[in-house]
């Protein structure tokens, strides 16, 4: 099942960055309020977005395989230099967890090893109601942290969801500061972002 996508360049401090569906929701519409008076929406997502929605809050993993393909036949096509990927650490404990699941289907696809070189020194409050980017950045602050595994590689860095970029920027800067010789950048879906 090829799906379709529409990627969008990012800049930070990594070498290269881009995002592989510059969409994630196309429309939200209000239709209401549950019975806790909680606001209840329809949203219309992109194919990649609707994929990596049902994987991420559904644990839906027939949406695995398509999001991993999407993705290796972008990086194939990227022209890039890498040799090996490192899943985004976490922001919450889940049993499934979906970087990771996106990153291994991936390296397996490219046939390169993936490192979990990435790990959360502290905890952090959940960003997705954390709006600007500055404020999001002082809460990243020292909370995460890269071994020394990616010492001289060549490394590609894989995130699920991207919004301000923060998140990406910390750890792109946690990878360097343990010696990464470089490091790209791929998130699956960027989401709206609210002021």
């Amino acid at each position: 099942m090829s799906i379709h996508f529409d990627p969008l360049r990012l800049h930070g401090p990594w070498a290269e960055g881009f995002v592989l569906e510059r969409q994630h929701t196309l429309a939200s519409r209000h239709i209401g309020d549950d019975s806790f008076g909680h606001p209840q929406f329809e949203t219309t997502r992109s194919e990649l977005g609707e994929l990596l929605n049902r994987l991420k809050y559904r644990e839906d993993r027939t949406a695995l395989a398509p999001i991993a393909e999407a993705a290796a036949e972008f990086i194939g096509s990227w022209g890039i230099e890498f040799d090996c990927l490192v899943p985004m650490p976490a922001s919450r404990s889940r049993t499934f967890q979906p970087v990771t699941e996106i990153t291994f289907s991936v390296g397996a696809l490219l046939g390169r090893p993936v490192l979990g070189a990435l790990i959360k020194a502290r905890e952090t409050p959940e960003l997705k109601d954390v709006f600007a980017a500055e404020q999001r950045l002082r809460l990243l602050e020292g909370a995460i942290v890269a071994s020394a595994d990616v010492q001289n590689r060549h490394v590609l860095l894989l995130d699920d969801l991207y919004r301000s970029g923060a998140t990406a920027a910390v750890a792109t800067n946690a990878l360097l500061a343990r010696g990464a010789a470089r490091v790209y950048f791929l998130a699956m879906t960027k989401t709206r972002v609210r002021s």
